[in-house]
């Protein structure tokens, strides 16, 4: 990989710093990876385990999930990263609010930091993460999936920030990555009044990309993200990363900067062996089988 693009994966925010089910994670862990196989293979899940206080944003559960996108950052056998709970009705309740009522003015504004840094992780991943929005995702929750390429809820799942009712605003990202989905005016309208939203509504307004009706088990929403998933899997890797890099960097300049960005991207992927492979497979009338390299 090229120095340049080396750069641009590194100019991130960066601070110091299961299988399906609604049990206690590995360990008791609050926050843990599970790489699937099969069908899934490629799939790695970061799993939200913190039924007591619904997975809010605690020390634990942040430092947790820090170490779970620090495992993930450099592996290049995972292809997707979905980001699930394993806590019915619940994706993530946002800040965990005893917790923050213990700390000073200066503990809160260095956590709300490290918020932050988090998510600016999770969104320089350099895989697809797909967030499955099954029941709450409030606030910081919000934010978190805010911060993953995708979304997917179920139709019932609620989705807000919610800062504002709580005399505060959106501080892990949330007032960036809002109007970059749904435009500045329905943002400020979101956030002002800090209004909870269902999933059929998000994906209406475009906040979300799919949304499902929940079923029994309470796990819709996860299911279709391991469907679009499938669906990312047999392309190629390195151009995956490369097209998600382009678009991540390239929105946050102007266009001719983003033209040049990209052509950087694209010139990571004519020396690929998988680029000579699709060629192939092209001319052979079969499909492709990526590796990666």
């Amino acid at each position: 990989m090229g120095i340049l693009v080396r750069q641009l994966i590194g100019a991130r925010m960066a601070l110091p710093g299961l299988k399906r089910g609604f049990s206690s994670t590995p360990g008791g862990k609050e926050v843990h990876v599970t790489h699937l196989d099969g069908n899934n293979a490629g799939v790695a899940e970061i799993v939200m385990c913190r039924p007591h206080a619904r997975n809010a944003l605690g020390n634990l559960f942040v430092n947790e999930f820090f170490r779970s996108v620090d495992s993930l950052r450099h592996d290049s056998s995972v292809r997707v990263v979905v980001v699930r709970s394993a806590v019915k009705g619940v994706f993530c309740s946002g800040a965990d609010l005893k917790e923050r009522a213990k700390m000073d003015n200066t503990e809160a504004s260095l956590f709300i930091q490290r918020l932050r840094g988090l998510m600016n992780e999770i969104a320089a991943l350099p895989m697809p993460t797909i967030a499955a929005v099954d029941g709450y995702a409030l606030g910081g929750g919000l934010e978190l999936a805010l911060a993953c390429d995708l979304r997917v809820a179920d139709s019932s799942a609620k989705l807000g920030l919610i800062e504002t009712t709580r005399g505060l605003l959106p501080g892990a990202g949330g007032s960036q990555r809002l109007p970059r989905l749904v435009g500045i005016g329905l943002a400020k309208e979101l956030i002002f009044t800090g209004r909870q939203i269902e999933g059929a509504q998000a994906h209406g307004i475009g906040l979300v990309n799919d949304t499902v009706p929940q079923n029994e088990a309470g796990d819709a929403a996860y299911k279709k993200a391991l469907e679009l998933a499938q669906e990312i899997l047999p392309q190629a890797p390195v151009a995956v990363r490369m097209a998600k890099l382009a678009m991540n960097k390239g929105i946050e300049v102007d266009i001719s900067s983003g033209m040049a960005i990209e052509g950087l991207c694209y010139g990571q992927v004519i020396p690929t062996k998988d680029r000579l492979e699709g060629m192939l497979a092209f001319q052979e009338k079969r499909k492709p089988h990526y590796t990666g390299e």
